[in-house]
């Protein structure tokens, strides 16, 4: 299509969360193309969970991708996953597939991006 960005174009990046002492508590990678944000990986130590450490990767993803021109983020997550931490990230769910993987299903979930200094 000669309106889209050739592949060349995608911005893969990636984002670690260490605590005080320098551990690693988690990370996420990411990509940027055809004008969204695809978070391909969200991982936090158990311990980490429920501290913000995670809101806070998250709002650093996207403020890097509104940055390089993404207007939309897209993630995928499994029915056992994160759920309910995207939605209360602003995500909102796209789709559902049963089935995949068998016994539980696969979440597709979705935001729009605005400029810190744009107004909803």
């Amino acid at each position: 299509m000669p309106d889209l960005e050739p592949s060349e174009a995608e911005i893969r990046f990636h984002a670690i969360a260490t605590d005080e002492a320098g551990d690693l508590v988690g990370g996420l990678r990411g990509a940027c193309y055809w004008n969204t944000l695809h978070i391909e990986l969200l991982w936090l130590a158990d311990h980490a969970r429920g501290t913000g450490i995670g809101r806070q990767m998250i709002e650093s993803a996207e403020a890097f991708a509104v940055a390089n021109d993404c207007e939309k983020a897209l993630v995928e997550t499994t029915s056992w996953q994160a759920r309910p931490f995207y939605e209360r990230n602003g995500y909102e769910l796209l789709a559902r597939l049963e089935g995949r993987p068998r016994g539980h299903a696969s979440h597709y979930l979705a935001k729009t991006l605005l400029p810190t200094d744009a107004t909803p």
